[in-house]
């Protein structure tokens, strides 16, 4: 049976360069004269290999050895021929400046680096390179004539799901928990069972590629009984890297643990150390037992219950990290009732009325040649979506080699891939470039795809868009998985990254159709030979990368299009660098070696993270860059200064540049500038204010620092910040120390400083005006909000009217002493999420009015609460009747301040000695129904924790059931530490017959807690630590053993008079699985 190719990628190539051919800026500046008739040849040869090109490509597919080098010589060609008339425009817009008067400004050092000014010269080198072009490509029409290769359409423009219906892509994990129920079941009852089992058990699911199994296995990692049992979960795809120590650090890093140790695996020892911990282990392919072994030793530490769950497609990987033959979960395809469902979805609109009769009878022969592929059913769903008759759908269905036995799925990934337009195929198949599994950040790649002209020019819409939708398209159709947002610094909620990964499958795609065009090196080369001269798109993440890329050069000039140096930061080697003329996009930790005159292909040079001090001032003649990121060079201190000169520049991002005190004047020349990431406002002469930013239209995240050079309302107001609709994220930020002299100034600049009443986040630090303007009230799309270091702001806006506010951030505001001013409603915070107090010293009260206190419920849905340092606040505000329920045959009032509250920290709260501005009656109590982590450390005034309102049955060791009061229904692990007052488990003791319950209490922490003498009811505390060295405990555990039978695990740092006091009469056995640690 012939294997079907993913088809190579050349059509698009010769259209971008025909494109450029005829563009106006070639006439306009008169760059090809002499050579009028050779530039009207070669656009008429470039169309004629245009129209043979789709046939050209499925000849080559099909195996025709013949079309496949001819297209090899087509692609090599139309490389050379795109760098010549990158010169001819790049000399076009050389002349533009020049005409602009700019090389007035121009120093001589600076004029010097252009390649050349003598246009006789120019047009000498340029016509015979042009000759030679012409003479290569009539070398391959002669060679075209002999295939007969025939004119054929391309593939129909695809609807755009997302913009069409957003009901029509199905949540992939919606289908999958129904799909695979069972089979999440059977794995996440195994992993509950083995709570007692003293070493880590091992459970591989097994199946071949596109079964499902990473979903399968993410759907039991974010189970919420998962969730419950696991103290720690940790999540890694390992694919084909088994580097011990690597994966230990890999481990660590993508989990944010930071524990100590020396080495990455003592580390992660430390990390998992008496705690039970879920490890998940995606793809493995790794056959060496000893690695195994190596890494296992390092699991061992773990409590009892540790699991480890790996995903394989490889049954002796299984039996290796089982250490036995059986037991592993083997993952069977999915039914043909849920195929064909995915397959309709993807295929048909939302509406299931209007699905075609004829097509929907063939869904069923389409499912077989799905072979149970949750990944096969979608791609071939996609694919028959563009198509529309019952020809069509038989057409893909005579498909002979749709499927085999031998390469199961792939060619029906590969069709899928085939069907795509072939400017989409182009952008997937440069993905080939990145290493399997690699995390791809989707902002970079559109702007990769710009920077090699694979985004085709569309009129009236940015090229950003268009590759935003061309993305889009290809995640609907599945080519990208696992898309993702990282969050802005400081947030939560709204995303300033999104990033993306692509299936193992689909990633073999993409090299069947690049071949050696794309390539990644991630390991060390045995051999010179070994190197990937024929690649035009290269990754490196190798130690030493500059020793490999200077030995290749060294032999020549390969014609790289784009270097991405994606491992550790290179040294300082990289001589020949520069040979690399053609380079269109560059990214590297590195810049000493940079000779950017050689380079004025450049579309996109990343920099970030690098150490450089200053960029060299021969970028000001990079005609054709668009994006420049020095993101977080930590020791950059100016930037060129005729920068303004970059006038194809689209995307400037410098924050995190602390050492950056300004920007070159002139910047409101850059007006297609899209996104500029941090601006820096000075008065000094050649540097720019924020006028400069009137005229550009930015999107994204905009940071204004230094805005005491700003002076008064009208300067600000000249940002216009109002009129750039496509900010998501503005931070606005003064010198911090000026506050004292310019509180009058600060008040007007932020006045003026009025962004559109859609912006999603905002960030207000160091500003002295006492109040804020009245523009903040009204910012009715703002999800975050954070103030910090404003020592002068006595009040806040009335933020609690907000209607989409989720996150509130507040930080040293020293004259605040009201968190809510001026309510007049009840209705107030009503989607606030997560509310966070620290460093306000004289924060005393929650409202400045009575009204509505107790009437309703002030936090409704707020979910993570955290004070610190607020040693003036000395309650909660009052709890408001939530609900009226029946519990054990009594009839309660649950009162609560914060029903929706998970997680909660108070940190050094010197006068926080009440749960509630006026408690609450004994019979009302108060209780914080969904908490689950409570950590309350230093506070010193506070002597019991809340008496409960919720009563609940609950039975301890076998006696009779009792009624229990409990305020903590829902926690699980609670945090005491540095309470020197608390004495008490609740306000007061439990009415007779009653008794204060944790009853989900699983992990206690209790430090320094002097008077607390003994321990409340927790009958499923598994983990409790006491410590209080030199500090004197009298808890006694004799007296407690029966309020926690199912300890398993306890840890003591006290002093030795203590320890005896505390293990009185209780005997190791009651403690289970675990010994005594003292």
């Amino acid at each position: 049976m012939a294997e079907v190719l993913a088809t190579m990628v050349v059509g698009p190539l010769v259209s971008m360069v025909k494109e450029k051919a005829s563009s106006y800026l070639l006439d306009q500046y008169k760059v090809m004269e002499g050579m009028d008739k050779q530039h009207e040849v070669l656009k008429r040869k470039l169309l004629h290999i245009m129209d043979v090109m789709i046939d050209a490509e499925e000849q080559a597919a099909a195996k025709r050895e013949g079309a496949k080098a001819w297209l090899e010589k087509v692609r090599k060609v139309t490389y050379q021929a795109n760098d010549v008339l990158d010169e001819f425009k790049y000399e076009a817009l050389r002349r533009k400046a020049k005409e602009e008067g700019r090389y007035k400004d121009l120093s001589m050092d600076v004029i010097k680096l252009f390649p050349t000014h003598n246009r006789i010269i120019f047009r000498y080198r340029m016509a015979n390179k042009l000759r030679m072009i012409l003479q290569e490509i009539d070398d391959l029409i002669k060679e075209m004539n002999g295939f007969r290769f025939m004119f054929k359409p391309g593939s129909p423009e695809p609807i755009n799901y997302l913009r069409q219906n957003n009901s029509v892509i199905v949540d992939p994990v919606n289908i999958a928990k129904e799909s695979r129920a069972r089979e999440m079941k059977d794995v996440v009852d195994r992993l509950l069972a083995q709570a007692s089992s003293s070493d880590p058990t091992v459970i591989p699911v097994v199946g071949m590629g596109g079964l499902g199994k990473t979903t399968l296995a993410q759907l039991i990692y974010n189970d919420p009984e998962i969730k419950k049992h696991f103290q720690l979960r940790l999540w890694v795809c390992v694919s084909d890297n088994f580097e011990v120590d690597s994966v230990a650090d890999r481990i660590l890093k993508e989990n944010g643990c930071k524990p100590t140790g020396c080495s990455a695996l003592e580390k992660l020892q430390n990390a998992v150390s008496g705690k039970r911990y879920l490890l998940v282990l995606d793809d493995v392919w790794n056959r060496d037992e000893h690695k195994w072994e190596r890494l296992k030793s390092y699991l061992q530490h773990g409590g009892s219950g540790s699991s480890v769950l790996t995903t394989t497609r490889d049954e002796a990987v299984a039996k290796l990290m089982m250490g036995k033959t059986e037991g592993a979960y083997k993952l069977e395809s999915l039914g043909a009732y849920f195929i064909e469902k995915i397959i309709k979805t993807r295929a048909f609109s939302s509406k299931e009325e209007e699905w075609p009769g004829e097509l929907v009878k063939m869904v069923g022969q389409v499912a077989k040649r799905c072979a149970g592929s949750p990944l096969a059913a979608t791609a071939l769903g996609s694919l028959l979506r563009t198509k529309t008759t019952e020809e069509e759908w038989k057409s893909v269905l005579r498909r002979s080699s749709i499927w085999d036995e031998e390469n199961k799925i792939l060619p029906v990934l590969k069709l899928s891939y085939n069907g795509l337009p072939s400017h989409m195929r182009q952008c997937f198949a440069f993905c080939a470039m990145f290493p399997k599994d690699y995390e791809i950040d989707v902002e970079m790649l559109i702007q990769l795809w710009m920077a090699n002209g694979f985004i085709l020019e569309k009129q009236g819409e940015r090229p950003e868009i268009t590759g935003k939708n061309i993305f889009v398209e290809l995640a609907a159709r599945s080519f990208f998985q696992d898309v993702k947002g990282i969050p802005f610094q400081f947030n939560h909620t709204e995303v300033s990254r999104i990033t993306c990964k692509i299936h193992d499958l689909m990633h073999d795609v993409t090299m069947d159709s690049m071949g050696n065009e794309c390539a990644t090196i991630a390991t060390k080369l045995s051999k010179s030979e070994d190197f990937p001269y024929s690649a035009c798109h290269l990754f490196l993440s190798v130690n030493r990368a500059e020793t490999i890329l200077n030995a290749s050069l060294a032999k020549g000039s390969p014609t790289f299009q784009t270097l991405i140096f994606g491992g550790k930061k290179p040294g300082r080697g990289f001589q020949k660098l520069s040979n690399c003329s053609s380079v269109r996009a560059l990214k590297v930790q590195q810049s000493s070696f940079l000779r950017l005159k050689y380079l004025h292909h450049l579309r996109y040079l990343d920099l970030s993270k690098s150490d450089i001090e200053a960029l060299p001032e021969d970028i000001s003649i990079l005609y054709h860059l668009q994006t420049l990121d020095l993101s977080n060079c930590a020791d950059l201190q100016r930037l060129p200064k005729e920068l303004k000169y970059l006038t194809s520049l689209r995307h400037l991002y410098t924050h995190g540049c602390r050492k950056l005190k300004s920007m070159p004047g002139g910047l409101g020349h850059l007006t297609s500038l899209q996104t500029l990431a941090c601006f820096i406002a000075d008065t000094d002469s050649g540097c720019s204010n924020v006028r400069e930013l009137q005229d550009l239209d930015l999107g994204g995240r905009l940071e204004l620092r230094q805005l005491e050079n700003v002076t008064g309302a009208n300067g600000a107001q000249a940002a216009g910040l109002g009129n750039k609709k496509k900010l998501t994220k503005l931070e606005l930020i003064w010198t911090d120390g000026d506050q004292e002299a310019q509180n009058n100034n600060h008040k007007e600049v932020v006045q003026g400083l009025k962004p559109h009443d859609g912006l999603k986040v905002l960030g207000i630090y160091s500003c002295g005006s006492s109040t804020f303007p009245t523009w903040m009230d009204i910012l009715n799309g703002m999800v975050e909000l954070k103030l910090s270091g404003c020592k002068k702001l006595e009040k806040l806006p009335a933020l609690w009217q907000l209607p989409a506010l989720e996150i509130l951030h507040l930080k040293g505001l020293e004259s605040l002493h009201c968190l809510c001013s001026g309510a007049t409603t009840a209705v107030i915070f009503q989607k606030l999420k997560v509310l966070t107090l620290v460093e306000m010293p004289n924060v005393e009260a929650w409202l400045d009015t009575d009204v509505v206190q107790g009437e309703e419920t002030i936090f409704p849905k707020v979910e993570k609460l955290e004070i610190h340092e607020c040693g003036s606040l000395t309650a909660l505000p009052k709890a408001a009747s939530v609900i009226t329920e029946s519990s054990g045959g009594v009839d309660t009032k649950r009162r609560s301040a914060f029903p929706a509250l998970r997680n909660r920290t108070l940190f050094s709260l010197n006068m926080f000695d009440r749960w509630e501005v006026v408690e609450g009656t004994l019979v009302e109590g108060v209780t914080f129904p969904r908490l689950e982590e409570l950590y309350i450390l230093s506070c010193a005034s506070l002597a019991t924790l809340p008496i409960g309102s919720l009563l609940v049955e609950q039975s301890f060791g076998g006696a009779e059931t009792v009624c229990c009061r409990s305020a903590f229904p829902a926690l699980r692990k609670l945090e005491l530490s540095g309470l020197s007052a608390l004495e008490r488990w609740g306000a007061v003791e439990g009415t007779p017959g009653e008794k204060v319950t944790f009853p989900l209490l699983e992990e206690l922490k209790i430090n320094v807690c002097p008077k607390l003498t003994d321990l409340p009811e927790a009958p499923k505390l598994s983990e409790l630590a006491i410590s209080a060295r030199g500090h004197g405990q009298q808890i006694s555990l004799q007296a407690a053993s029966r309020c926690i039978p199912s300890l398993s695990r306890l840890r003591l740092d006290v002093s030795p008079d203590d320890t005896e006091t505390i293990l009185l009469h209780v005997s190791r056995n009651a403690i289970k699985n675990s010994p005594w640690q003292l």
